[in-house]
């Protein structure tokens, strides 16, 4: 049964005013609704999302234990960065990875399906809990470690033991499915709608401010203690306390397992498997489950082992995460750009369910690519609600015969992404009906064509004004991957165009106070003052105009264009005026361009309006060239180098940056073909192997002559020249 168009507008209303209240009321202090007022709102959304369940989504205020916090956590950069893992789904694609790894010892353990973690402990005490977040910097929760018993204060070991000065410890936070189930009959008794899984669950209770919900009891005593209290205001405090304890009894139930160690100082680990062994005698909390394994027949018994048993371990898992044991093994096979190539987690299958396809609408993305996007009726699968699910393209609805109105087999590629596999044709009862790809932009209008004879996309071809393009560029140019621009999120974007405030991106660096008033999302109260969210855009689009090269060549959303390939440019033109000017056949000779690359960068720049939108950079004071340090060839060109540990003046992935901008290669992994090692405090075993190996080992002050001085002179430095 459809859903009426005034119950979805008005189920968006209330998700915007209660999250809006949330925000101004426990991150920026500044209430602007009254207790009353968003304990209506709420209500209602209650109320109308009970009546309609579909209409329940991962934005909405009643699927979080409180206020949305994630945005406004402070950041903690990690002291060693913390990795993602590459999947693998089948045996054919593990025996792959055994190949390229080669012959060693395998800890195997179970992937829980939690929240990851970061914990610093100095000289046995704990100091800091982040969150993962980007893996370079996490959000810190640490406010949250006087409500959690899961992880120890202090750790403990005999008389005698001397901790570690600085000691990073990983793992996964997650919730048993016990306490899950009980989470959710207290959530549901409320009048909250349940959480979807234990993942869910866990990263929302242990991502709030708990420091803000303790201010707002003290705040709330405060007034309902007071000469002139009423009955509204003792309402407010009981309120307030009641969320409060749903909070901190949450995070009293959650569990943690540590699976790993980052940076650590005064001791050395010469396998993973010791490293479990150290962390359970300090007293954190390890799995039992944990094995080590000599052959590939008896890592897969492991897996097919825990794959038949995956519903009766106490909590969710979705996998098996295998890793060489041996840490200088580890640091032998590096790291790619994204995770560690000495561990993979083997991803079970996952579930498949039916459920109704309801209709198939299109999306615009920033570079005119048509989406069709599949509505479903809701349906529980792999562990989350699932109500959309991409089709790719035109041809792969026809291709999977798909029906309006069909039952269809959905399941979640890899635990994640939402998938159609194809109708259940014997159920067709005949008012099935055959979906047509439009024909013109559901944005603009404009005719839909694709862009060369033989692409199977369509595309939107109004590339230098269609609204959703146009959103989706400066979207893409303010995240953080590229220009880093807060403030310049979904609604931002939105409000300037809708606004009329600026034309396209060329516009958004000659923004002014007086030009941002014109615009009601920017401005507050009668006077039309500047809202704070404006000033903080202007202040970040400042800082923004002064970032790398290769980052603003990102911003421009050629096809095809990412960091990798903008730094190589970086290197080889210096400037978006040179790489504009240079030919194709120029182009395609640099390393991980090619051919077909290259002629779409020459086309990008043979549009005019493009080069309109440079100009507008330029003129607003954006700097779009990068000078090489030294004249001739780049001082770290061809050279490899390898930084370890934390420094006061490089986050790890800044002195990656400088490294690459002056020609080298950043390497994860210490081997005889490195050049330098730079080393800081907690740098562990890739200074032990650099000192195995006999290789140049730099601390910060070493690396920075390095870096504007050449190889000669941080040689020199060591007295090795």
């Amino acid at each position: 049964m459809s859903i009426p168009a005034a119950a979805r507008k008005r189920r968006d209303e209330l998700v915007d005013l209660v999250n809006e209240a949330r925000a101004n009321y426990y991150q920026h202090d500044k209430p602007t609704i009254s207790d009353a007022d968003y304990d209506k709102y709420f209500q209602e959304l209650v109320e109308l999302e009970t009546k309609h369940p579909e209409l329940v989504a991962g934005d909405s205020p009643t699927q979080s234990v409180g206020g949305e916090a994630s945005d406004e956590f402070g950041e903690f950069e990690h002291p060693t960065r913390m990795w993602s893992l590459d999947n693998v789904f089948d045996y054919e694609e593990l025996d792959a990875w055994f190949a390229r790894v080669g012959n060693h010892n395998f800890l195997c353990e179970l992937k829980i399906d939690g929240l990851a973690i970061n914990a610093v402990y100095r000289n046995g005490v704990l100091e800091t809990l982040a969150t993962r977040g980007s893996g370079a910097v996490g959000e810190n929760v640490t406010a949250s470690l006087e409500y959690l018993t899961c992880i120890p204060k202090q750790l403990t070991a005999s008389k005698g033991t001397k901790f570690p000065e600085l000691l990073e410890v990983r793992g996964e936070v997650y919730f048993s499915l016990a306490e899950f189930d009980q989470i959710n009959l207290e959530v549901t008794a409320t009048g909250r709608t349940a959480f979807a899984n234990p993942r869910n669950a866990a990263a929302g209770t242990l991502r709030q401010r708990i420091d803000n919900r303790v201010a707002a009891v003290a705040e709330a005593t405060k007034r309902a203690e007071g000469k002139t209290a009423d009955s509204k205001q003792v309402a407010s405090l009981t309120k307030h306390s009641d969320e409060l304890q749903r909070a901190t009894s949450a995070l009293s139930r959650l569990g943690l397992i540590v699976h790993g160690i980052g940076t650590h100082e005064g001791f050395e680990i010469p396998t993973q498997s010791h490293a479990y062994e150290l962390l359970k005698s300090w007293g954190l909390p390890t799995s039992d489950r944990v094995k080590v394994l000599k052959s590939v027949a008896e890592v897969k018994k492991y897996v097919e082992h825990h794959g038949e048993h995956r519903h009766d371990i106490e909590h969710d898992i979705d996998g098996v995460v295998i890793k060489v044991d041996s840490l200088a093994e580890q640091d032998e096979l590096g790291f790619t750009a994204r995770a560690p190539r000495w561990a993979i987690a083997y991803k079970y299958p996952p579930t498949v369910v039916r459920t109704r396809l309801l209709d198939i609408g299109v999306q615009v993305g920033r570079t005119g690519r048509i989406t069709p996007r599949a509505a479903v009726e809701p349906v529980l699968v792999a562990g989350s609600t699932v109500s959309f699910a991409t089709l790719h393209n035109g041809y792969e609805v026809v291709r999977k015969g798909l029906l309006l109105g069909d039952m269809v087999f959905l399941r979640k590629a890899g635990d994640v992404i939402p998938e159609i596999l194809g109708p259940v044709v014997e159920l067709r009862d005949g008012s099935e009906r055959e979906f047509q790809m439009p024909t013109k932009c559901p944005e603009c209008g404009s005719k839909l064509a694709p862009e060369k004879e033989d692409d199977k996309d369509l595309r939107c071809l109004n590339t230098r004004s269609c609204p959703a393009q146009l959103r989706g560029r400066l979207e893409h140019l303010g995240s953080r991957s590229i220009l880093d621009i807060e403030g310049l999120g979904e609604k931002a974007a939105r409000a300037l165009l809708e606004d009329k405030i600026i034309s396209d991106e060329g516009d958004l660096f000659s923004l002014t106070a007086e030009i941002l008033q014109q615009s009601d999302f920017f401005v507050k109260g009668a006077n039309r003052e500047l809202a704070e969210n404006a000033k903080l855009l202007l202040a970040q689009l400042e800082i923004a105009k002064t970032k790398p090269l290769w980052r603003f060549i990102c911003a421009l959303s050629m096809r095809h264009i990412g960091p990798p390939t903008a730094q190589a440019l970086t290197r080889e033109f210096t400037s978006l005026e040179r790489i504009a000017a240079a030919p194709a056949e120029k182009l395609a000779q640099i390393e991980g361009i090619g051919q077909t690359i290259a002629e779409s960068i020459t086309q990008w720049f043979a549009e005019d309006w493009h080069a309109e939108i440079i100009e507008k950079w330029k003129r607003a004071g954006c700097v779009l060239e990068q000078e090489l340090v030294e004249s001739g060839p780049q001082p770290l060109a061809g050279l490899t180098i390898v930084v370890t540990g934390t420094m006061v003046d490089f986050t790890r992935d800044g002195a990656s940056e400088e490294i690459t901008s002056r020609g080298g290669k950043a390497s994860g992994s210490v081997s005889k073909n490195t050049d330098f090692v730079v080393v800081g405090p907690g740098a562990g075993s890739k200074e032990t192997k650099a000192i195995e190996l006999g290789r140049p080992i730099l601390d910060e002050a070493g690396f920075k002559i390095l870096l504007s001085d050449g190889p000669a002179a941080a040689l020199a430095h060591l007295g090795l020249a």
